[in-house]
């Protein structure tokens, strides 16, 4: 049986600096256990539910052994909220195998909540561990169930283990929307030479983000974030840190969040096929996935590199928002696009101007959306405040829909700042 008190005291030290998915260790009886990370371990036999046939072998390592297309449900039970590594100690003999993991299987909304994508589960006769970063628990008991989708595999258990504990942000920025004129009471300008870690959080992880995206996303490492010139910089690069892609998600969450008021960004996007760069707000009661849309959701400048034209820089700038009435995993978002001459070859400014009453959105000052649904809190999440978050996501349900260009090794995200405003 694989040994993983080692693994945790490397997660625990330089949780950064993750370069595979895939990891096994040896036992350390020195290691108080009030160094341990928290974590949640689960056996596989532990099961209360199952499909298809599944085979309990008892020994020095008991385990399951499950076949493709079958599943096993679990009832786990988290006493701190926050971002997980989720693992699964498993072995397959002859062929990979591939699993997933579904969690809050008795939801109302007949949604499907996948938070880790596809896990790969090499072809070894040994116990393994293999995992992903950044799934996002509540400090509840959840239902949950592990999805084999490739492979003949012995399971011996599932182990989760807190990466970051839930922040609660502990500053609220509430814009006054009566008056004449726009004063500014919010900025990042992006002058010096570190990110404002007053200001910004990372998002970590590689858990595909509801999206089935590709990158790591990676905690204050200039590969990925930096600042040049007075412009911030989010680059994903390919093949890089042991991962598909990694890159950069910067989350206002922890530090400050904002309630109406006008908010703004000059931006300049990447046009490679395979990107999605976003500017966006998601509402500060999320904390794991049960809470979206229902916390509201503002896209404020969306692009996918496949609508950019590589020779002119010409794309389209999409301007949304998602609530429970109206999302996009149901198909009636309400959203608006624009042309934009040269998006991924001069910057432009992206705005929304949120009052208590409805959303607007512009492009360099011109008015091309507009959000009017307010008759109820499914409609009208938006009297509650939200984090702002600047991202560039590689692959995925959107930015890899007509897929990925081969060639194309790093992607550049470039935001020269974020204002908030209010009117007096």
């Amino acid at each position: 049986m694989i040994q993983i008190n080692k693994f945790f005291i490397i997660l625990f030290l330089m949780i950064s600096a993750i370069s595979c998915n895939r990891s096994s260790s040896s036992e350390d009886n020195n290691l108080e256990a009030t160094d341990r990370p928290y974590t949640v371990i689960v056996e596989a036999e532990s099961f209360v539910d199952a499909s298809g046939e599944f085979k309990i072998v008892e020994g020095d390592v008991s385990y399951v052994e499950a076949s493709k297309d079958n599943w096993m449900s679990f009832d786990v039970t988290f006493e701190k909220a926050g971002r997980y590594r989720l693992e699964v100690v498993a072995s397959s003999d002859d062929q990979p195998g591939t699993v997933w993991m579904e969690y809050y299987i008795d939801n109302t909304d007949g949604r499907t909540y996948n938070v880790t994508g596809n896990i790969d589960i090499e072809a070894t006769a040994e116990f393994g561990s293999f995992y992903v970063d950044g799934s996002p628990f509540n400090n509840i008991s959840h239902k949950m169930k592990l999805h084999i989708a490739q492979g003949t595999l012995k399971i011996d258990k599932i182990v989760f283990t807190l990466m970051r504990e839930h922040q609660l942000t502990p500053k609220t920025y509430t814009q006054n929307m009566d008056g004449d004129e726009w004063h500014l009471v919010w900025s990042d300008e992006f002058e010096g030479n570190e990110i404002d870690t007053s200001k910004w959080n990372y998002d970590i992880g590689n858990w595909g983000w509801g999206n089935n995206e590709l990158q790591y996303y990676t905690e204050n490492r200039k590969e990925n974030t930096r600042i040049e010139d007075g412009k911030l910089i989010i680059e994903a690069r390919k093949d890089d840190m042991g991962q598909k892609w990694t890159s950069t998600r910067l989350t206002t969450r922890g530090r400050q969040t904002f309630l109406y008021g006008k908010i703004e960004f000059k931006a300049l996007v990447p046009r490679e096929m395979g990107n999605w760069a976003a500017a966006w707000t998601l509402g500060d009661a999320y904390i794991d996935e049960l809470a979206w849309p229902y916390c509201g959701e503002i896209d404020i400048l969306e692009s996918v590199g496949y609508e950019v034209d590589n020779e002119t820089g010409n794309g389209i700038a999409h301007a949304t928002v998602h609530t429970p009435a109206y999302y996009f995993k149901i198909n009636n978002q309400i959203s608006s696009t624009i042309e934009v001459i040269n998006i991924a070859g001069e910057f432009h400014t992206y705005s929304v101007e949120w009052t208590p009453e409805e959303i607007r959105g512009y492009l360099d000052g011109e008015q091309y959306y507009v959000y009017q649904e307010n008759a109820n809190e499914k409609e009208w999440p938006f009297d509650k405040p939200q984090n702002i978050i600047l991202n560039l996501a590689m692959g995925g349900g959107w930015g890899g829909a007509m897929g990925m260009d081969s060639t194309v090794t790093s992607q550049k995200f470039i935001i020269d700042y974020v204002r908030v405003y209010e009117l007096k």
